[in-house]
């Protein structure tokens, strides 16, 4: 989890108290976040830079590292801890977060412009007017963005963030990628210009700080740059701003834009720096937005600010907390916790989530909220109204037996990744319509990774192809989850226990695949049905022609009537897709529908 580092003093100009290290670490421990170290500016300082024996005088400020939860983005600094604190000890009220008109006649642009499409193509921007800095909020300011970029925007890969002086650039603001011996401009703490790709190597050769990001364009075509409309280049994301318009303590009118990879992310970065630093606004809590129009004419204004309303019923608090609480203080409780909200009817509660409480995306969410605000310390222990023997899931003990068994029939057990491209469970399986059932990756890191796989034959034959060298025959088995999309489901998927074979050698084998599946079925008794054996709950095979099996070679595995699997000789063009070259039989059932 991230940590912050805050100056105690002013933590405690803000909060209109002084605690003591004891008043302040329960403090910290009833709000949900930790206390983690105590130390001075220099002590902290030299840490930083790696000294450890650096005098330190009694003269120093105290610093305290402050531990908060990865998703709550507004407690990244000062002004967002101390205001959460301050609403959380009702001390002051939940600000609102609004839009001002422009200051002058002209909406404030940001044009997009189409070669951004072939590195980063997302841009969103906001303007703070008014803005007066101290020594200690500037600072905050920009530790601010530095954690962001750590976190949420994943070391700039996802999003970066670019500030700058308004007073000293001129919109509109254009957005483009240009070849990277074209882009000319003087960066930040530099005092001559550089081309972007001459900047680039010397980040590599002499700057320790920058040189992580280089790799995130350097490889690029064309390097994405933001300029204005007398064509003074203002950042180069997501490596450095321009020294033209770098702010200062003397800066009152900031221009924030952050380009992106995820849009979603992009959104959620901005409105997170103009609602915690619109306090030195002019007109505190007031953000004046930006147009920002893409390369096909649409267009968005920015920040959102977006306010919605999420509904939690007193059953579904009472039945997961058992606190007895009524309706009257659940609403100051959440509004304790940065919350409004309203009750609509004897059973429900409508909570208004505001811009700056990105991490509740569910109702657990606030109920975790009303946990806190509510105190755990306060939840009386009860012993249970009736007393159980705890055993294991049946589905783990069936997986457990299993894979003993099978381990005794000469197979090896692997484990592979759950997340797999989409070739492997379609083009390279010659199933194309698993993709319609499969979870995919709104933002996959690597091509390797952009679904969660629906079948664990993929990854076993993967896994062949990687050990092709090793003595024949291959018996390798995995027992593990599938994930599959299922509407029924608040999260619309779920997981499913599959088991999956494959035997590969010079021949087929299938006659080992099938006598495997008997052998399970035989340990789990669970009888063959067939015309002398009418039992009911047996199993039995029917033909079955599926693209991933050859025509012919092929049989689904059904226990009362329900289809619990498949099983065959695998297709010629799938084994060939994954460059191995001798035939292989599978075996792919769900344990889940076995009993």
């Amino acid at each position: 989890m991230p940590t912050i580092a805050v100056n105690r003093n002013e933590l405690f100009k803000r909060l209109g108290r002084v605690y003591t290290e004891d008043e302040f670490n329960n403090l910290c421990f009833e709000f949900g976040i930790e206390l983690d170290e105590v130390t001075s500016e220099k002590q902290f300082k030299a840490k930083e830079q790696g000294i450890t024996d650096q005098a330190i005088t009694d003269q120093e400020e105290i610093i305290y590292r402050i531990e908060i939860p990865a998703n709550r983005y507004d407690l990244l600094c000062l002004e967002g801890l101390a205001r959460a604190l301050n609403i959380f000890l009702e001390r002051s009220t939940i600000p609102k977060y609004k839009l001002s008109k422009p200051s002058s006649l002209k909406q404030n642009e940001l044009i997009v412009l189409p070669n951004t499409e072939k590195i980063r193509p997302f841009v969103v921007g906001a303007i703070l007017r008014g803005i007066k800095f101290t020594q200690l909020s500037y600072n905050s300011f920009i530790d601010l963005q530095d954690k962001l970029h750590q976190n949420i925007c994943r070391k700039r890969t996802l999003v970066a963030i670019g500030t700058h002086d308004l007073d000293t650039i001129k919109g509109p603001f254009y957005y483009d990628a240009r070849e990277p011996e074209s882009i000319e401009f003087q960066p930040l703490k530099q005092t001559r210009k550089f081309n972007s790709k001459e900047l680039l190597e010397y980040y590599l050769l002499n700057d320790e700080h920058i040189k992580p990001y280089v790799s995130i364009i350097k490889d690029s075509p064309v390097y994405p740059v933001i300029y204005d409309s007398n064509n003074i280049i203002l950042s180069l994301p997501p490596i450095i701003n321009g020294e033209h318009s770098k702010i200062t303590l003397n800066t009152t009118n900031i221009f924030i834009e952050c380009t992106a990879i995820d849009l979603h992310r992009a959104t959620i970065v901005l409105d997170t720096i103009v609602c915690l630093f619109s306090e030195y606004c002019s007109e505190p809590f007031t953000i004046e937005p930006v147009q920002v129009t893409q390369s096909d004419g649409s267009k968005q204004i920015y920040p959102l600010l977006k306010y919605r309303n999420e509904k939690i019923s007193m059953k579904y608090i009472k039945n997961n907390l058992g606190i007895g609480i009524d309706l009257n203080n659940i609403n100051q409780i959440l509004k304790r916790m940065y919350l409004e909200s309203k009750t609509i009817n004897n059973d429900e509660i409508e909570v208004c989530i505001p811009p700056v409480r990105q991490d509740i995306l569910h109702p657990c969410d606030i109920l975790e909220d009303i946990g806190i605000g509510y105190g755990y310390n306060r939840m009386q222990l009860l012993l249970p109204q009736s007393f159980t023997i705890g055993k294991q899931l049946l589905l783990n003990k069936i997986t457990d037996q299993l894979r003993n068994e099978i381990a005794r029939c000469g197979f090896t057990e692997i484990f592979t990744f759950s997340l797999c491209s989409r070739d492997d469970i379609a083009d390279r399986m010659r199933d194309k319509d698993s993709l319609s059932k499969a979870v995919k990756i709104s933002n996959p890191k690597t091509l390797d990774f952009q679904v969660a796989r629906t079948s664990l034959l993929p990854g076993i034959l993967k896994t062949i192809a990687s050990n092709k060298n090793m003595p024949l025959p291959l018996k390798l088995f995995e027992i593990s989850d599938v994930v599959l999309k299922d509407d029924s489901y608040d999260v619309c998927a779920r997981n499913e226990r599959y088991l999956s074979a494959i035997y590969y050698h010079k021949n087929s084998g299938f006659e080992i695949i099938h006598g495997l599946l008997d052998r399970m079925m035989q340990v789990l008794e669970i009888p063959m049905k067939n015309e002398t054996n009418t039992t009911i709950g047996g199993y039995y095979l029917r033909a079955k022609n599926d693209p991933r099996f050859l025509d012919n070679r092929c049989a689904e595995i059904l226990i009362n009537e329900q289809i619990i699997g498949i099983m065959g000789v695998v297709h010629p063009e799938v084994v060939c897709n994954f460059e191995l070259t001798m035939p292989c039989s599978a075996l792919e059932i769900t344990i889940q529908n076995i009993y």
